[in-house]
């Protein structure tokens, strides 16, 4: 016998020997699943029909994570469809993003927003420069101004990794936009990029409270003592779970994130639902006045809007005990979820969308006289250049978005971010995970997408006919009516007069 043959045979008396092996161990394996499967009383399925039964949580597992790619079509997928998410990936990859052959959007969807194309657009000479933006102008030491209105919305280190904080922070600075901490402090990789950055003060006070979990006004200097820091954002409630606050599993509290918080390591960090100083509307004035007063920076406020009565309230304290103690800005967050875990119960039914509730707000503060002293900023679910324009025509000055420039990062929606197990490296802290992302790359994408979104905003506004996307107002637009038909944005959302008291401070206002 050759050796070839000896080979062979030799190779073939191991490969038995394994298969048997394999075989064996297979057997014994069923057998443990089968009297597992018959033994335990948690799962009716698996008790009645055992190891099989297992198949149907194994598809019920892959079944999240492939819907988006074999089942759901272009415009139908939640919470984000693969058309919108397209657009990201094509944006921040600064590649072609037109289509052609038509629109795959149906255009008799009730709520959707039309653009009204004016007969004589601007020529490429008529087009004005983006026209700038400025922040407690004549009421705060340092105001804030910039020429952008797209920038990144509120996502707290701990949510997000360390790649994709310090991502976020150099792509922010390349596109000349903000960057806002959430509410889990400042960390150095915020600064990291030298970006413009908005600190939120969060329920918890996390990165400016004292042993107490108290405001610490010494804190509060020592962040407002930062250059980069150029506002503060007062947090009351955030539309992944209005009326609850922050939640991020234990599992996700590093070192760096616990010292960056002031909280133990390896302990579920929970925001109380409000603000324990705040009891009503005057707390909140002084408590924005009080942080301006120490910061020297703008102060705002977010909140997800429910109910609204409160804003009459609110606009008539500001008057009584004067401008000085209004907020700078006011973010009108959307009540349709976020990138933060919350119940679905709240995710799904809490409070306000941002179609409805932004018009709400811009109108009280029209009313009352105070829409030039307060800007507002929208959030929520605007991620394509459309949803920018629309926010843009019921009337803010800016739109925040955080799940837009997680797509930019390399987001592919997962569903995973409150697990640790994002497979993107996102929203994990497991190194393995944490590699694939590559800040140095993908700060080039969240740059690119931002300017490229803004870009796309422009075109749409010179399509309306205004110079510049700040000057695009509800009479650019119409919205889709419950029959399926477009009636004039302004028949849907009027807006009111200013209340004659008021209207000589409307008029008088710096800004």
């Amino acid at each position: 016998m050759n050796p070839l043959q000896q080979f062979t045979l030799g190779f073939v008396e191991v490969l038995a020997v394994v298969t048997a092996l394999a075989i064996t161990i297979g057997l014994l394996v069923l057998l443990w699943m089968y009297v597992v499967d018959v033994t335990q009383t948690r799962h009716a399925i698996r008790r009645n029909y055992p190891i099989i039964g297992r198949f149907r949580y194994f598809f019920e597992h892959l079944g999240e994570f492939f819907r988006q790619y074999f089942f759901a079509l272009d415009r139908e997928e939640l919470p984000f469809n693969r058309a919108q998410r397209s657009w990201v990936y094509r944006a921040a990859k600064n590649i072609d993003s037109t289509v052609a052959f038509g629109s795959t959007l149906p255009l008799n969807q009730p709520g959707d927003i039309l653009f009204l194309n004016s007969l004589i657009p601007p020529l490429e000479e008529d087009i004005k420069p983006r026209s700038h933006l400025s922040f407690g102008e004549g009421y705060a030491r340092t105001p804030y101004t910039t020429d952008a209105f797209f920038n990144i919305s509120a996502m707290s280190f701990g949510a997000l990794s360390e790649p994709a904080v310090r991502a976020l922070s150099r792509g922010a600075a390349k596109a000349g936009i903000w960057l806002n901490t959430g509410e889990g402090g400042l960390a150095p990789y915020h600064l990291e990029g030298h970006c413009d950055v908005v600190f939120q003060i969060g329920t918890a006070k996390y990165g400016v409270r004292d042993d107490q979990g108290r405001l610490s006004d010494e804190r509060l200097r020592h962040i407002a003592g930062h250059e980069q820091v150029r506002m503060f954002e007062i947090k009351l409630s955030q539309g992944a779970k209005p009326g609850k606050g922050g939640i991020l599993p234990g599992v996700k509290v590093t070192e760096v994130i616990a010292s960056t918080r002031g909280i133990p390591v390896g302990q579920d960090s929970i925001s109380p639902n409000r603000h324990r100083e705040i009891h009503g509307i005057d707390d909140l004035l002084h408590l924005i006045h009080h942080v301006r007063d120490v910061s020297g920076k703008p102060v705002g406020i977010k909140a997800a809007i429910g109910q609204t009565a409160w804003l009459d309230e609110f606009c008539q304290r500001i008057h009584e005990l004067g401008l000085d103690y209004a907020p700078d800005f006011f973010t009108v967050d959307s009540a349709d979820g976020g990138t933060g875990a919350a119940p679905q119960s709240l995710m799904d039914l809490m409070g306000l969308p941002v179609r409805r509730s932004l018009p709400i707000v811009v109108n009280k503060l029209v009313e009352y006289g105070l829409r030039q002293r307060i800007r507002v900023i929208a959030s929520g679910k605007m991620i394509n250049p459309a949803g920018v324009a629309a926010a843009l025509c019921l009337g803010a000055d800016c739109v925040n978005s955080a799940r837009g420039f997680m797509f930019a990062l390399g987001c592919i929606q997962a569903l995973q971010c409150n697990r640790n197990t994002c497979p993107t490296g996102v929203t994990t802290h497991n190194p393995d995970l944490q590699k694939g992302l590559d800040p140095t790359d993908k700060a080039e994408r969240v740059a690119h997408y931002a300017r490229n979104l803004m870009h796309e905003v422009e075109i749409i506004s010179h399509s309306c006919g205004a110079t510049e996307p700040r000057l695009l107002n509800r009479s650019h637009a119409q919205i889709i009516s419950d029959r399926g038909l477009p009636e004039p944005l302004m028949d849907y959302y009027p807006l009111p007069e200013t209340r004659a008291e008021y209207q000589a401070g409307a008029r008088s206002h710096p800004g």
